[in-house]
């Protein structure tokens, strides 16, 4: 796998004062937020009055702000999941929840070598890329131009420029994969069963394909193509629901916004080549015949919490 460009610097987290540049949120005392990125000499406007953007520059974060119309404005730099949530479209971006989930349960570490296929707009990428760090690489392949070039825009929007440690590959990834040894595989498309294959002989042993999709047809589509594929070890398949709550002093209850269902996720070990995963027995489904249990291998429960 392409390794980062030898001498190139991981762009710096932005910290400190506010500096040209910079993009910031100002918050009013409603909640409403609008992003602005800071030029010497502008002006914020709104209708509650104005910001000049040389009070801003130079400031910490955190710091409040009136404008000509007496509204106080909280400043803040965006979060990677503010910047998500408000980045540009082509394809519908993966929400935080479901990339902190892809993060972690893929277990993207420091310096892994991780494949994302298709790169949509952008938003998983910025995820991985941040998570893979200075030493990591992530392979992006993208089947459609102009989503491509969106992502792009966006990734390097985020980062502040061309990100050392990021390729961008316009194609299918069962027809233009060239990475091998890899250590993730993460499928963000419609039909990712039908790079199963290709995956398999990317992925080092050990390692991890992760799914993510829409429906539950693909969702059983998919691990059953990696259940026959031979290469992989049982899958483990889940969702995860994202509910806030409003807390005033006694008054704690849930919100009535709730990110409920946005994707299912499935992933799945590489098995060394020529082994075969062991075979357990399973209960028969509900109303078999006495005697019909099936011998498949067992779906893995998720880790016990450590005490």
């Amino acid at each position: 796998m392409t390794e980062p460009t030898a001498g190139s610097a991981m762009p710096a987290a932005p910290h400190g004062p506010f500096r040209p540049g910079d993009r910031v949120q100002l918050t009013d005392p409603k909640g409403r937020v609008n992003t602005v990125t800071l030029q010497p000499g502008k002006l914020y406007h709104s209708h509650k009055g104005a910001i000049p953007h040389d009070e801003i520059i130079g400031s910490p974060e955190g710091s409040v702000f009136r404008s000509t119309g007496g509204t106080e404005y909280l400043a803040f730099r965006p979060l990677l999941a503010d910047y998500a949530l408000r980045m540009p479209r082509g394809a519908a971006v993966v929400y935080p929840k479901d990339a902190a989930q892809i993060v972690t349960m893929a277990d993207i570490f420091p310096g892994a070598r991780v494949v994302e296929a298709g790169a949509g707009s952008g938003a998983l990428t910025c995820w991985l890329l941040r998570a893979v760090g200075e030493h990591g690489m992530v392979s992006s392949y993208e089947r459609r131009e102009d989503f491509a070039g969106i992502a792009r825009t966006n990734v390097e929007t985020y980062f502040g420029g061309p990100h050392p440690a990021w390729r961008l590959t316009v194609g299918s990834l069962e027809d233009a994969l060239t990475d091998t040894d890899v250590d993730r595989v993460v499928l963000d498309m419609l039909a990712p069963w039908e790079c199963v294959d290709a995956v398999a002989k990317a992925l080092v042993p050990g390692g991890l394909v992760c799914a993510y999709v829409a429906t539950t047809t693909q969702l059983s589509r998919v691990v059953e193509t990696l259940r026959e594929h031979g290469a992989f070890a049982e899958p483990y398949a889940f969702e995860t629901l994202l509910r806030s709550w409003h807390v005033e002093g006694l008054a704690v209850r849930p919100d009535h916004r709730m990110v409920g269902h946005t994707g299912f996720l499935a992933t799945a070990r590489r098995l060394a080549d020529g082994v075969r995963p062991p075979v357990r027995r399973r209960r028969p489904a509900k109303g078999a015949q006495a005697g019909e249990a099936t011998e498949t291998p067992e779906t893995p429960e998720p880790p016990a919490p450590l005490d």
